[in-house]
């Protein structure tokens, strides 16, 4: 790019409706499994036709409560349901290899709730299942699917930030201390960097890459796992990115790309639907774009589950704008950062 842009790219989000459509089946119906099926029944054409639950009781709830037709009280029923088409895996961090195992296994598609697993190693297995089965599988970053993420693909695609140099994300939310919860249960994948530092390493791996250096600091919880955290990642270029995450405090939860010739600066939250401006690194020229797609918050998860369904129908094995490689890259920098804070291994 020799001079600023006069315009933003459009998105090229796949639509919400009119497209390919599928047949759901929901394991474990928890809060994210909640407002991923409220989206994707009031905004997309897509349908959850089964829920499991290990509780009998939870399944029946969950399926009246969504117009579901169908409950189970098991997984293993559920993914052998032969007019369920995908299974969405929305059960806690340590559940999601075994689960997505056992679907990969029933030949069903999957789309696996982030992060994919515990680690890059046990990650690695469902990877290795999924494509010698021949299934769709995903991780479910549902913020690559957000159109305004798109708009920045493109920009980066286009080299109108010029040499990318340095990156910045943050995402901090308070949680209330408990030992047997899901934020601080070390047997539950607790933690900041699983929970929510995900969205901030994937969002330094879709802005730079895969790091070359992983330098992490930060405190634990009494329980040992990683309470607040900032991570240096280094690249051959001698670009950086900055990701920091906490359970302690809430923070600004917005993300930074910065090039040689503009950059890209994301509005609060950064992984919701929100507004995106590209600056001049020259001068104060300034274009912005904002998300009038009506949705807030997690009804954004809409686009994910409309994306997922269209590569499903063209035949696709992976998502072609978030990759199962690029879930292994973020849970490899994940796993080297919590080695550093001393998270049990």
């Amino acid at each position: 790019m020799t001079s600023f842009p006069t315009s933003l790219p459009q998105p090229r989000s796949i639509p919400l409706r009119g497209g390919a459509v599928l047949r759901w089946g929901i394991l474990a119906p928890g809060e994210i499994a909640r407002d991923f099926t409220s989206t994707m029944h009031a905004n997309t054409d897509q349908r959850v036709h089964a829920v499991a639950s290990r509780s009998a009781e939870r399944a029946e709830r969950f399926a009246s409560t969504h117009g579901i037709p169908r409950w189970y009280d098991s997984y293993e029923a559920l993914v052998a349901d032969p007019d369920i088409d995908v299974v969405y895996v929305s059960a806690p961090h340590s559940e999601h290899a075994r689960l997505a195992l056992l679907a990969i296994q029933a030949g069903k598609h999957v789309l696996v709730e982030k992060p994919l697993a515990m680690s890059e190693g046990e990650a690695r297995t469902i990877v290795k299942a999924a494509r010698a089965v021949g299934v769709f599988a995903m991780e479910a970053m549902w913020s690559r699917y957000l159109p305004q993420a798109d708009v920045a693909a493109q920009l980066l695609d286009d080299g109108v930030l010029g040499d990318v140099r340095a990156a910045s994300a943050d995402f901090g939310a308070a949680f209330p201390f408990d030992r047997e919860g899901r934020a601080f249960n070390p047997a539950l994948g607790g933690g900041a960097l699983l929970d929510l530092g995900v969205y901030a390493v994937w969002f330094a791996v879709f802005a730079l890459g895969a790091p070359q250096r992983i330098t992490a600091r930060g405190s634990l919880a009494q329980t040992g796992v990683d309470a607040q955290s900032a991570l240096v990642l280094e690249y051959p270029s001698g670009a950086q990115a900055v990701v920091s995450t906490s359970l302690m405090v809430r923070t600004p939860n917005v993300g930074m790309i910065a090039g040689t010739h503009a950059r890209l600066e994301f509005g609060e939250p950064f992984l919701m639907p929100s507004a995106l401006a590209l600056v001049n690194a020259r001068g104060g020229e300034r274009l912005t774009w904002r998300d009038e797609s009506g949705l807030a918050g997690r009804d954004g998860l809409a686009w994910e589950a409309a994306g997922v369904a269209q590569h499903i129908a063209d035949g696709l094995t992976e998502s072609p704008v978030h990759p199962l490689d690029t879930s292994l890259q973020v849970l490899h920098v994940i796993d080297a950062a919590r080695a550093q804070l001393g998270y049990p291994a």
